[in-house]
């Protein structure tokens, strides 16, 4: 095939030929162009004659031959100090003569002097552009205006062997930024790497440091789901034909340099250590060109299109419909989505996507779009968030765009809700910038919005436009007299009638619904269905409202964002962990609880329990030294995600603890968490936890440090979920459940772009693969909505509220009246609260089902309509005083009671095992999957049944040592219900006959298939999981025979606690021990007498706790005949994770005081600070006596075992096993005999205070 004509300068030509023919530039030479200055005058020259004689006369006049030079001169002065794109949209001024070097798009075609100017731009495009005096390189192509360098491509072909990634390496390596072209916002804006199928931009030339973007349509097209990449041209042209033909056409090129191009100033604080070593905030400011992205620049451009369009049709007029304002060619309209709820426009745009640009780009084109009559469009453009944080992030956007001072204002922390009223009332200024909790203070202060029209842009739309701030942001911003109209219609009367029967009631209900003089332009990653009903587009429309299907009007897919690299994948490499547990009594009795709340309450124990938050620790902190600490060059952070705030703190607390006691430097944590949090009776907050070291953090300077490099590791329960932007957080450790939205938020925190990092990482110890899954599906690429919900349940619901009879319609109405006149009371909460009294009394009476039945569907009633009135006006005045009298009685109902178990001294772990899954890739479907709507209907009490305490603990161990999840949990718990109720005597018999293995292989299944295959028949839609899955099944099977055959095997008898027995025992292994020592220590009986006493006294609560446990360990030991290896190991695994606690009961024995952590008397006391605490332990280390060497040896053994069972339990034989209780047992001894004396005396009773002191020193 002859490839002569499918060169680099055949695609030159072709988009040459494309922007001279239809473009509207002209063929450019170089001529005059001067190299060094980077600009051709004479062209420039030539259009300021054209453009602006008058101006350019006075000038020749005022310079004479001089004139070029001193514009040259003048103009780059102007362009050094402010940058190009100030000067192109300012001009300059010298000697009072103002001169212009272009014309952007005049608001209208009616003023033919701008027109004129507008056409006189002169566009040029020079293929080969010469442009060094040092050497003989060419640029492709290079566009000018009006003689000025503005764009640049370089070209690529695939067919000559090249891509857009050769053009990459060219623009970093070829091309200097020393040269006057390519200085910095000086001449060229926008750098173009383009091949057959790709292109790439950047805004500046730094070498090898040149950051591109890509610039793709993305796989479907601009606006479509989809991923990276363009879509294929049906018409068989350039897939990348777009650039040239959509964007840098001449007036789309003008319209982004004259709006969206723009010198974008970030400061950011920072934290740094000086050369003294002390810490210094300072500010680094970064200055950046921002170009559009494809995506941002078509939303926008729709946006405004479709707007001004659909004005245009609600006036049923064509006139002007040729705007000059609009910039492209073409309409854009989505005109085959239909509009069911008015003028609303969902964009579901990724993390990553630029939303801030976007947003502030489309705030300041609709505050300067105008309408067909050539009149602003809207009085003000509203931009609303739902909390603060974003406020800021979105005004420091917003502000940092060029604007005319006094257009913007911004309602901050520091002003008062009076000031957005005033406002609103005053209707001068063009945007406005707030949080929607500031609108149901103040609806009800403003004047009459008849004939205005407000555009309001929603940042986070699924998270504040469901509720009441929603609701009075309408009622704020309403313009009802099309409502009135509509209404007069309905009562067949004249609207000026209607309107002198207004009142509170009428203008609540006119409100409500949609209304034409307000466009809600929201903005989300991930629509909840109710933001899809109220916002989006109807794709398909079914023969029901329910058979709809709702879609997004705009998509910048996660999908996308990951393929063009401007977030990362947080899938990519997920690790589980795997938790298996075993709870037991430890008491005699076997109370009943409801099962729910004492399994949940099972739950709490083991996840709170100190062995497992150590175990948690350790692998935390290993994996973040191993994974995180090696990310990003050393400067990567970890986020760990709890489950409560109590769980925040004891994590920070115990990661602290850990680091110190292994000498840890590396891992710097913070915690956050809201309000005060009671523990181990100290109060905590997290100013106070992370102000250490002489440093005050405040909740406010927390991101600011964390940012900095003194922390790398942030604990979080609740706060900085959402809305938290640290590029450095790399890992994240979750130990809290997630799903839906919540679950993609929480993640998200990991996937903002830096140039360092290179993947993410987390580590899930409660979630499962398959359920994060789940809850990124359907967000993933677009959302779309199916099954919406019908809003006319609101009457299902107040009918069904209705059957119970606890209020009157009079009821009602009696209320209303009174809240009409409520301002007037002096005890408004007095009246409110006694007025709702007969119905609360008439609802108590309820049995608890009912009780519980009917506050759900008066919940749900408030819900509904709250959400039925954005969308639907029903002019139903009944309809809305049940409303307003349910939505404040539901505030006084008293709570369904949910009853809190504390099973804290009943039950005890066992053991508890956590295990590495492997590390996975979580893989997204190719389909979309749609959301459903809501399921309204009103919730019923769960079956909760009352079981015996140790059956509860059997289910539960069950579903973690054979890893069940949630969802098996109706399984597992059916079977060993009707198992434990019809074969309890034939398990009892065959238990009791019968060895283990015999019992699980032989006797058990049988069994186990009759009950399995009973249940099945009973539900069999729960139960088809048993028999679909083979594997799932015999693992049921083997979890439940294990504890069945426990259960019902009869057992000895509780072990008694026989002193002289145990001691005999205690002492046969030990005295060995301590025969060289024997003439410097007390008598050894004696000290094991004080020993079992000191198991048993009595000191503080959160020590205490032990006491029973230790006791009891210790008499299996050494009094239980032929242990298994398990059971021993579990009781090893005791008393070396005891040894600490042990420690601290005899510091308080001695000191009748608490011991305290050295370091930081806040937190608690470390396994050191014990070390440290007593001189026959802290000495060890440094006395040379062989004698004493051993029990040094000892102590490191017994600290290495603690560390190492907070992280998995010892495999050891029994021989090594009998050894290493032997080791820890005479640590337990060595610490009495050191005390023996003062200790019989303080438990005896028989020390005085002053008797007290003189032995204490004596011994301590």
């Amino acid at each position: 095939m002859n490839t002569t004509d499918l060169k680099e300068k055949n695609f030159e030509a072709d988009i040459e030929r494309y922007l001279i023919t239809e473009g509207g530039y002209i063929k450019g030479n170089q001529d005059t162009y001067d190299k060094e200055r980077a600009i051709d005058m004479p062209v420039l020259i030539s259009f300021i004659e054209k453009t602006q004689p008058k101006q350019w006369k006075r000038y020749v006049t005022k310079y004479g031959d001089k004139a070029e030079k001193q514009l040259y001169r003048v103009f780059q002065d102007d362009v050094s100090r402010y940058g190009l794109i100030y000067v192109l949209r300012k001009g300059i001024s010298d000697v009072g003569i103002n001169i212009r070097f272009c014309y952007f798009a005049p608001a209208s075609l009616l003023n033919d002097e701008l027109v004129a100017n507008y056409d006189a731009n002169i566009l040029t495009v020079t293929r080969q552009f010469a442009y060094s005096k040092l050497n003989k390189n060419t640029i492709d192509m290079v566009l000018s205006l009006n003689g000025i360098p503005v764009v640049a491509l370089e070209l690529k072909n695939q067919i000559t062997g090249q891509n857009v990634e050769d053009s990459k390496r060219q623009w970093c390596t070829d091309r200097d930024p020393k040269e006057p072209l390519f200085h910095f916002n000086n001449r060229i804006l926008a750098y173009f790497g383009v091949d057959l199928y790709e292109v790439a931009l950047t805004t500046e030339l730094k070498k090898e440091k040149t950051f591109f973007i890509p610039f793709n349509q993305g796989s479907n097209g601009a606006g479509e789901v989809g991923g990276a990449g363009n879509p294929e041209r049906e018409d068989g042209g350039y897939v990348t034909s777009y650039l040239w033909e959509k964007i840098l056409c001449r007036e789309m090129l003008l319209s982004i340099l004259q709006r969206y191009i723009s010198r974008q100033e970030e400061e950011k604080l920072k934290i740094i250590i000086d050369k003294h070593g002390k810490e210094k905030e300072v500010t680094e400011t970064s200055v950046k060109i921002i170009f559009p992205r494809y995506h941002q620049l078509d939303v926008v451009e729709k946006l405004v299109a479709d707007t001004y369009y659909a004005n245009c049709a609600s006036k049923h007029t064509n006139s002007g419909m040729q705007n000059f304002d609009l910039a492209a060619d073409e309409h854009m309209k989505y005109m085959y989505l239909k509009k069911p709820h008015g003028n609303n426009y969902l964009i579901q745009h990724s993390a990553g996507s630029g939303k801030s640009n976007s947003i502030a780009w489309l705030t300041y084109r609709l505050a300067g779009l105008q309408n067909a009559d050539l009149k602003n469009m809207f009085n003000s453009v509203f931009v609303i968030t739902d909390r603060r944080v974003l406020n800021k992030q979105l005004q420091n956007t917003i502000l940092g765009f060029d604007h005319i001072d006094g257009q913007i204002e911004t309602i901050t922390d520091a002003d008062n809700s009076e000031k957005l009223a005033r406002i609103i009332n005053d209707d001068n200024t063009r945007i406005v910038i707030t949080t929607l909790h500031r609108f149901p203070v103040i609806y009800k202060e403003l004047t009459s919005r008849s004939g205005k029209r407000y555009a309001i842009i929603v940042d986070e739309a699924h998270s504040s436009q469901s509720g009441k701030s929603a609701e009075k942001l309408k009622a704020a911003l309403a313009d009802t007299d099309d409502a009135l109209r509509e209404y007069a219609e309905i009562e067949e009367i004249e609207a000026e009638e209607l309107e002198k029967k207004k009142d509170a009631l009428m203008e609540d209900l006119l409100a409500q619904g949609q209304h034409n003089n307000l466009y809600f332009y929201a903005f989300t990653a991930t629509p909840k269905p109710k933001t899809l009903q109220t916002f989006g587009e109807l794709a398909e429309e079914g023969e029901n409202p329910e058979d709809n299907k709702y879609v997004a009007y705009h998509n910048y897919s996660m999908l996308q964002a990951i393929e063009e690299g401007f977030i990362k994948d947080v899938l990519k490499y997920y690790t589980t962990y795997d938790t298996t547990y075993e709870i037991a009594k430890r008491i005699e009795a076997d109370p009943s609880y409801q099962e729910t709340p004492a399994t949940r309450a099972i739950k709490a124990f083991h996840d709170n329990h100190q062995h497992v938050i150590a175990q948690k620790t350790a692998i935390i902190v290993e994996k973040f030294r191993e994974v995180t600490l090696n990310a990003m060059f050393g400067k990567a952070k970890a986020m760990v995600v709890c489950s409560s705030r109590a769980h925040a703190v004891r994590y920070f607390l115990e990661i602290k603890r850990y680091c110190q006691e292994n000498n840890i430097t590396d891992v710097n944590p913070m915690v956050a968490f809201s309000g005060t949090v009671l523990y181990e009776g100290v109060e905590y907050t997290e100013t106070k936890l992370n102000s250490a070291d002489g440093r005050n953090i405040s909740e406010a300077k927390l991101p600011l440090y964390f940012a900095s490099d003194l922390y790398n590791m942030l604990v979080v329960a609740d706060k900085y979920q959402t809305g938290f932007d640290e590029p450095r957080l790399h890992t994240m450790f979750v130990d809290k459940k997630l799903k839906n939205v919540k679950a993609v938020q929480t993640l998200s925190r990991l996937n903002r772009w830096h140039k360092d990092k290179k993947d993410t990482y987390v580590l899930d110890f409660c979630n499962k693969p398959e359920d994060i899954k789940k809850s990124f599906e359907p967000f993933y690429k677009g959302t779309e909505l199916i099954n919406p919900v019908d809003v006319n349940y609101v009457y299902t619901f107040r009918k069904d509220i209705q059957m119970f009879q606890l209020w009157t319609e009079a009821d009602e109405q009696k209320f209303f009246d009174l809240l009409q006149d409520i301002s007037k009371q002096k005890d408004r909460l007095g009246v409110l609260s006694n007025a709702f009294k007969s119905t609360i009394g008439r609802y108590e009476e309820l049995d608890e089902e009912k009780r519980f039945e009917v506050r759900s569907k008066i919940k749900n009633f408030v819900r509904f309509y709250s959400y039925m009135a954005q969308i639907a006006r029903t002019f139903d005045k009944d309809l809305y005083k049940a409303y307003v009298y349910a939505d404040y009685l539901y505030r006084l109902l008293p709570k369904n009671p949910k009853e809190r178990i504390d099973l804290n001294k009943q039950i005890m772990l066992v053991n508890s095992k956590i295990s590495e899954g492997e590390t996975v890739s979580i893989q997204m479907e190719g389909t979309v999957k749609p959301l459903k709507g809501e399921n309204p209907k009103a919730g019923k009490p769960k079956n909760d049944n009352e079981d015996l305490l140790s059956r509860i603990i059997d289910k539960v161990n069950i579903m973690y040592q054979g890893q069940f999840s949630e969802a098996d949990r109706v399984i597992v718990e059916s079977i060993y219900d009707k198992m434990v109720s019809t074969a309890k005597r034939k398990l009892t018999k065959q238990a009791n006959n019968t060895d283990e293995k015999q019992f699980e292989e032989s006797i058990f299944p049988q069994i186990f298939d009759e009950v399995a295959r009973g249940c099945y028949v009973e539900q069999m839609d729960s139960f088809a999981k048993l028999f679909e899955n083979s594997d799932f099944y015999r693992n049921v099977m083997t979890q439940m025979a294990r504890v069945m055959y426990e259960n019902y095997k009869k057992k000895e008898d509780e072990l008694p606690f026989i002193p002289a027995l145990f001691k005999e025992r205690f002492l046969t292994d030990l005295k060995a021990e301590f025969s060289n020592l024997a003439p410097y220590l007390p008598d050894l009986s004696l000290a094991a007498d004080c020993f079992i006493k000191t198991l048993s006294a009595k000191s503080v609560a959160t020590i205490d706790g032990a006491n029973e446990l230790l006791l009891d360990s210790f008499n299996r030991i050494y009094c239980l005949e032929n242990m298994k290896l398990v059971d021993k190991r579990r009781l090893f695994n005791t008393i070396v994770t005891k040894y600490e606690v042990f420690l601290k009961k005899v510091y308080y024995l001695l000191h009748q005081k608490e011991m305290v952590n050295t370091k930081n008397e806040s937190s608690m006391p470390t396994f050191i600070d014990c070390i440290l605490s007593f001189s026959c332990l802290r000495g060890l280390k440094y006395n040379q006596d062989e004698r004493y060497q051993k029990f040094y040896t000892y102590l490191e053994l017994v600290k290495q075992w603690r560390n190492n069972e907070s992280h998995t339990a010892p495999d050891a034989s029994l021989q090594e096993l009998n050894s290493a209780v032997h080791v820890v047992s005479t640590m337990y001894l060595w610490i009495i005999l050191h005390h023996v004396e003062v200790l019989v005396l303080v438990i005896n009773k028989k020390v005085s205070k002053p008797l007290f002191r003189k032995w204490r020193f004596r011994y301590i």
